[in-house]
């Protein structure tokens, strides 16, 4: 495979992908409607189609255009999207579709593909696009992948847990990064064990490359960092990537509460621990980042960046707060 097409490709982990597919040699075209600027838009080796992948016609053109050996689906979020793909790309080497973590239905350790349930979708939620139905959506996407490789398309499907890296426009990484950057001390709900999945997402772009060509169709693949970390770790590598010291402030339910604050105001907290089984990408040939090595390039880009999480930010004053009643216990 030389040429790939990728729908999306100029935000997150459309835009590794692409820079992973051209550090291997291929020819890359993007398709999106171009409502984002384009940090490929100088390189000779990136083609730019316009088009919104929800029109059917469009992908047609787009096809016809690129030929592309192997398709990658960055922004397919209703599962008529995924079906109306994998016939519009039936003949390709390869149409792999990002799924997620969230498309799993049951809690379990770990979550492991073919074993652990999916979750339904109704015909409402197929057609919702609230972030309520948002696994249940991805579920059924992947039921059209297992669909498709049943028709002999060469379909396949990547789930990532929560991803993090430079360039993440949800800023849920930002808010921790730009609180450690900017106190010395830290209020984490919790013991600090809380265990939430995390995948760098350099080695997501890595991943569906890899997928596309040693995998096997009507397969999806976890992907995650190959080492966990509780949210305690999460925190001290974001200090060493910064130099700075870092107190952590574990406060309970009860503590929280005294500044009308929940765990659930925090960002990337999880009551369950969510982990994935990446054992099946990892026989293909694949392997994570070192994470002391993923959070400092992270960290780098976050300092460049103007992002800082804001909206997830639960308030420095009720932090004060609860940091107050703990020093009293």
């Amino acid at each position: 495979m030389d040429t790939a097409l990728v729908i999306g490709g100029t935000r997150f982990i459309g835009r590794h992908l692409v820079s992973d597919l051209l550090d291997h040699d291929y020819d890359v075209t993007i398709f999106n409607r171009g409502n984002h600027d384009n940090p490929f838009a100088d390189d000779e080796h990136v083609t730019h189609v316009e088009g919104d992948r929800t029109n059917e016609t469009a992908l047609e053109l787009a096809k016809e255009r690129v030929e592309p050996d192997a398709v990658f689906d960055c922004v397919a979020y209703a599962p008529r999207e995924v079906r109306a793909a994998t016939e519009i790309f039936s003949d390709a080497e390869a149409y792999v579709y990002i799924s997620s973590g969230d498309a799993y239905g049951n809690e379990e350790i770990p979550k492991r593909e073919g074993e652990t349930e999916l979750r339904p979708c109704s015909a409402e939620q197929a057609t919702d696009d609230s972030g309520d139905s948002y696994g249940n959506r991805k579920a059924e996407g992947d039921r059209a992948i297992f669909e498709a490789a049943e028709r002999g398309v060469n379909a396949f499907s990547v789930r990532p847990c929560i991803v993090y890296g430079p360039h993440d426009y949800t800023e849920r990484l930002d808010y921790w990064i730009e609180r450690v950057a900017s106190y010395d001390r830290v209020v984490v709900p919790g013991d600090g064990d809380n265990v939430w999945h995390r995948a760098y997402v350099e080695d997501v772009a890595s991943a569906l490359r890899i997928v596309a060509e040693e995998g096997t169709p009507g397969e999806c693949y976890n992907v995650g960092d190959r080492q966990l970390v509780t949210i305690d770790e999460m925190l001290e590598l974001i200090a060493e990537a910064l130099d700075t010291d870092l107190e952590i402030v574990h406060a309970g339910r009860n503590e929280l509460a005294a500044a009308d604050l929940s765990p659930d105001d925090f960002i990337l907290y999880r009551d369950y621990p969510h982990v994935l089984d990446t054992d099946r990408l990892a026989n293909l040939g694949w392997d994570s980042t070192p994470l002391a090595e993923a959070m400092e390039r992270t960290v780098v880009e976050h300092l460049e960046s103007d992002r800082d999480g804001a909206e997830y930010d639960p308030g420095r004053e009720a932090e004060e707060r609860v940091l107050g009643v703990l020093e009293t216990l």
